[in-house]
């Protein structure tokens, strides 16, 4: 599953034998969880609505890292996701192509690394932009399925065509909750009892515009499609994108009771790395535009967030992160109630991480490399939870009165000892997940990126999962598994646009591969005006070795004991 984000100029979609190699780990992984299920055969679960068909569920979480129980986070109560990944395959390293909303969402859910959507800001639509690529939803909607979509699936405004891309990819104008309008409105209730636009936000619903929160009109909605299309005889493709816990982090304050800030602890590594290039450094400015955050008064770019205050934080993103699982929770439960756990496959992912926490030396972390956003290629910023429950394969059907999704109360629930997923351990990519949705149903598989592919509106930049499935397993233990993400910037030096360059102002390209023992990162010079990289101008470079250096302080890449292995690697992202 894995493939070229870093490529020669004018070459979109290129592959060479390594990354080919990463796709085939990916798809031995699968067949050692899912042996019965094979190329255009689908699943036919006991009791479905239609025996040739399944449905999908497809979930999909903002700005979520790993934070979860069922990815070994002690800290955090997600029961209802805990619950899904009990009964699912569990990524255990999946990750976007970039560490931004529209970018990932896009390339996701067209199957093509940004290079090929053009798109790394917020300011173009690919259709006119680049190339009138077909995306999952919409081939699915060719292929007889009902498309639905509520709350933040692609990403809204220019990027999806301020439609969501519809009517192309789905079947009825996509579903925004009314509230979300409110986003960055003065609701968060400060010391003083004055209103501001917080980063920190916990609230009484009741309180809030609507008494509502979007999150919560979301899996309202979603109910209601789940209970009006059971009836239609078609299958269904419902995308469901929550908005936490993305910031602000605003959600119903009672979830502050869940996480004590005694048990709150600091990252391990809060200060920027002494070898960290500047240009890899984000100065998170977007929470700096925060009421609470400008209250500090913190130097720009490198002046830390006071201590007490980044507990603060951490407090409330895991809080958020609750909330949000509660809101799975129910969405679970009446896909249940509707009869439809059985003939339903669900998808749980994010599109993207938050760099503010990550798992080091069993403590999870808030603040590491001095940063508090995402906006980079480091794992903390790039790695997503990735789950797939398809009924009778990664789970029995339940007996008789069993249930398969009962509604688990983060406050009152008792979740027991869960059992475990089958956790993959593979490098993956979320560019995937367009053929592997298409492998499970039994469709026909979109057809491997030619070089370039601007021209092909159906293909997929994910390739070689598919051909091993249909070859049967073939051993590749021994071959390593490469994952390639990209982040823009517009100089040297953290700049108040550093986050988010728009496209004219990208000057450099950071490539980055990721492997088992390390990431690797070049940072090149780019020309937004022809698109293209100059993968030879090296303005900076990273190389971090996940064993000895678990949380990615100590770059090596000037190192001249590894000046070999950077020589192999560089030679990689040019190929």
């Amino acid at each position: 599953m894995s493939g070229a984000a870093a490529r020669p100029a004018g070459s979109p979609g290129h592959r060479c034998p390594a990354m080919q190699r990463g796709a085939a780990a990916l798809a031995l992984a699968l067949l050692a969880v899912l042996p019965c299920c094979r190329a255009h055969a689908k699943p036919q679960p006991h009791g479905a609505r239609d025996q040739g068909n399944m449905n999908v569920l497809f979930i999909i979480a903002d700005d979520l890292r790993t934070s979860l129980g069922c990815y070994g986070d002690p800290l955090v109560k997600s029961p209802n996701i805990d619950q899904l990944a009990s009964k699912s395959i569990v990524f255990k390293n999946a990750f976007a192509q970039q560490a931004l909303c529209g970018p990932s969402r896009t390339s996701f859910l067209t199957s093509r690394r940004p290079d090929t959507t053009r798109l790394f800001d917020h300011n173009s639509y690919w259709r006119t932009h680049a190339g009138n690529y077909t995306t999952l939803p919409q081939y699915l909607k060719m292929n007889s399925f009902v498309t639905l979509s509520v709350g933040k699936v692609f990403h809204p405004g220019i990027v999806s065509n301020h439609t969501d891309d519809y009517p192309y990819s789905w079947s009825i104008p996509p579903f925004h909750p009314s509230t979300q309008k409110y986003k960055n409105a003065k609701v968060c209730k400060g010391p003083d009892g004055k209103r501001y636009a917080n980063l920190v936000c916990p609230v009484d619903v009741k309180e809030m515009p609507e008494q509502t929160l979007p999150d919560i009109q979301s899996t309202e909605e979603a109910i209601r499609l789940l209970k009006k299309i059971k009836s239609t005889g078609n299958p269904f493709f419902l995308a469901v994108g929550y908005h936490k816990p993305h910031i602000p982090l605003k959600y119903p304050e009672e979830f502050l009771k869940l996480y004590p800030l005694e048990e709150i602890h600091l990252a391990p590594d809060p200060k920027v790395p002494s070898k960290l290039p500047p240009v890899a450094y984000n100065p998170w400015t977007d929470v700096r535009s925060r009421d609470d955050v400008r209250a500090l008064n913190i130097s720009f770019p490198y002046g830390p967030i006071p201590d007490d205050f980044q507990v603060l934080i951490r407090q409330s993103y895991l809080a958020a992160i609750s909330y949000m699982d509660t809101q799975v929770g129910r969405l679970l439960n009446a896909l249940e109630e509707q009869g439809l756990a059985n003939n339903t496959i669900v998808v749980f992912t994010s599109d993207h991480g938050e760099q503010r926490y990550v798992m080091y030396e069993s403590c999870w972390s808030l603040g590491e490399h001095g940063e508090w956003a995402k906006y980079s290629n480091f794992d903390v910023a790039t790695r997503v939870p990735l789950m797939f429950y398809v009924p009778g394969l990664t789970a029995a059907f339940p007996l008789p009165k069993q249930r398969v999704f009962p509604f688990i109360n983060p406050f009152t629930g008792k979740v027991g000892n869960l059992p475990r997923g089958s956790m993959v351990e593979s490098n993956v990519e979320l560019v995937e997940l367009f053929p592997m949705v298409c492998q499970l149903l039994g469709l026909p598989l979109p057809p491997p990126c030619p070089k370039p592919s601007f021209h092909v509106e159906l293909c997929t930049e994910g390739e070689g999962m598919a051909d091993l499935w249909n070859q049967g397993a073939t051993s590749v233990a021994n071959d390593e598994s490469f994952v390639f993400t990209q982040y823009p910037r517009p100089a040297d030096s953290p700049q108040p646009n550093s986050d988010l360059p728009l496209l004219d102002d990208i000057r450099i390209m950071g490539y980055s591969i990721r492997s088992n023992d390390y990431r690797f990162t070049e940072w090149v010079s780019y020309n937004p005006s022809t698109f293209t990289a100059n993968l030879t101008d090296i303005h900076a470079g990273e190389l971090y070795l996940h064993m000895s250096d678990p949380g990615q302080d100590n770059n090596l890449y000037n190192n001249l004991e590894f000046a070999a292995l950077v020589r192999k690697l560089s030679a990689l992202i040019k190929v």
